[in-house]
């Protein structure tokens, strides 16, 4: 009797939505699985980046998510640090039993406490904003009055409909706190206006956050269960962190599935698929050599950005399509890892909203607080300095050098860091880290629709389907396509839902 074939499945992109995908996969049945991954490390914008022994978080990765799915999912390979309440951590208002080996032995997650704040007027304030003295006194009785009076506005008169990111931020928060601390650090992340920004961005992001649930959370009593399940996602206290950054925990589950039989071949990029009969055939790729390879499949999982997806495909898609995949736009991203000498005044803080105009520097963060193991030596501070930019532009073309020149220039004009507390510094640039909600995106239904027209092509994680998604909801999408595969369900409705709707990996 003939052997039935494995079906053979290519994933591009070996980040948090790839290696998800592959382990989820393996799981259901057998599979050929390839992975084919551009750059030379995995884990995408979630990879941990050393640079002499100092590593470096791009972006910043809270391991924290409302879906248990993906929570059991990292604490299936990480153990929580031993907590003060013995072996025990509270998550889904119960006590998890770990046993003691997870303590004593493997890589562990730290449980760390939230602090963000904004650093604005040269001073630092509470994010999410207290309404209390010192917020008062910071702000002038008269801005004060003035933001009442304007939120009060907002909320007897929203604006109707809901189009651009500037309504949607003035009807849950006002004009005049929308403009103190919202709007110079939205744009300097965008490079655009807020009014040129689809409102779906907040619904996306910020999702139910208002000024009524802000204080609201600041009244309540603290919870001490991980979970946090009734409190909005940009106000959690508490979170997961691997000890030695995210990649660590996507290097363990890369060697997972590898042992399974899963290849990786990394610095090889997808460059065209062939597409008949409403199907991927065969996927073309560069390999580290410069040589083109081609392999067939029988399903194609997407990781890679749809603008560069949909130029390679062969024969052409249908011209409107065309224009709309060229179209899409992204907001690319430094950063500038700064080591600085123990004298530095303490930051207690894991990130620093920048909301200054007289600067580009957009978000500090302070790597000591995430993990003391991120710093090479104990008694230097490390620093993440995040600029967004363009591909091409001023800041990307900067030499390596008059970059760090640039980004401890502008530490030192916001008071922060004399230029003589730097010790050493590094500069990494990420292409395409953040989809935009502008240029063609309005029309994304054409491309959408399209895409679901191809059974076997899915999209998953965050350029994959055009989506600013945190890493729990790329990795939600990359569940979602491997059980429409072991299911033989090609039904795409659910998967395009995923951090669209509010409760949507809560209630699934």
């Amino acid at each position: 009797m003939a052997e039935i074939p494995v079906p053979r499945i290519v994933i591009a992109g070996a980040g948090p939505a790839g290696l998800t995908a592959a382990k989820e996969l393996q799981k259901r049945g057998s599979y050929d699985i390839v992975i084919l991954e551009a750059e030379s490390q995995v884990g995408g914008i979630a990879k941990t980046v050393n640079y002499k022994g100092n590593r470096m978080d791009l972006g910043g990765h809270r391991f924290f998510s409302k879906s248990d799915a993906v929570m059991d999912w990292w604490l299936g390979y990480m153990a929580p640090e031993r907590s003060e309440g013995g072996m025990e951590i509270a998550y889904q208002g119960q006590r998890r039993s770990m046993p003691e080996s997870a303590h004593t032995t493997g890589p562990k997650m730290l449980i760390r406490h939230r602090l963000s704040r904004i650093y604005y007027l040269r001073q630092f304030f509470a994010y999410p904003l207290a309404l209390n003295t010192k917020t008062i006194g910071q702000l002038g009785i008269f801005r004060v009055i003035g933001i009442g009076l304007s939120y009060t506005w907002a909320q007897l008169f929203p604006r109707k409909p809901e189009r651009s990111l500037e309504d949607f931020f003035i009807n849950r928060f006002g004009k005049r706190l929308y403009r103190t601390f919202f709007k110079d650090y939205t744009e300097k992340v965008w490079g655009v206006s807020c009014e040129q920004i689809s409102a779906e961005w907040g619904a996306q992001r910020i999702k139910g956050l208002s000024v009524r649930k802000a204080i609201a959370h600041a009244l309540k009593p603290k919870t001490q269960d991980l979970a946090q399940k009734q409190t909005e996602t940009s106000l959690i206290e508490r979170f997961l962190y691997p000890e030695l950054g995210p990649g660590q925990l996507w290097e363990l589950v890369l060697a997972d599935v590898q042992s399974s039989g899963a290849q990786l071949r990394t610095q090889c990029r997808v460059t065209g698929l062939t597409v008949a009969e409403g199907r991927v055939q065969s996927v073309e790729f560069c390999n580290p050599n410069g040589q083109t390879e081609t392999l067939t499949c029988d399903y194609f999982l997407s990781g890679m950005p749809l603008k560069d997806l949909i130029a390679g495909i062969q024969p052409p898609v249908d011209a409107k399509v065309a224009a709309v995949a060229q179209g899409l736009q992204y907001r690319d991203f430094m950063t500038c890892g700064l080591l600085l000498k123990s004298t530095l005044k303490e930051l207690p803080d894991n990130w620093i909203y920048v909301q200054e105009p007289d600067v580009k520097l957009g978000r500090i963060q302070v790597f000591n607080n995430w993990s003391p193991q991120l710093v090479a030596q104990a008694d230097s501070i490390w620093l993440g300095l995040e600029y967004f930019c363009q591909e091409g532009d001023e800041l990307w073309c900067m030499e390596d050098s008059q970059f760090l020149q640039f980004a401890a220039g502008e530490l030192e004009t916001l008071g922060l860091i004399a230029k003589n507390d730097v010790l050493d510094g590094t500069v990494i640039r990420v292409p395409k880290t953040y989809p935009a909600y502008f240029g063609s995106y309005e029309q994304f239904g054409l491309l959408q629709d399209w895409i679901n027209g191809i059974g076997n092509l899915i999209p998953i994680g965050r350029n994959g389907m055009h989506r600013y998604n945190n890493q729990d909801h790329s990795m939600l999408t990359a569940m979602e396509a491997a059980r429409m595969i072991a299911e033989g369900d090609m039904d795409k409705t659910d998967l395009w839902a995923i951090n669209t709707e509010m409760e949507y990996h809560e209630e699934k």
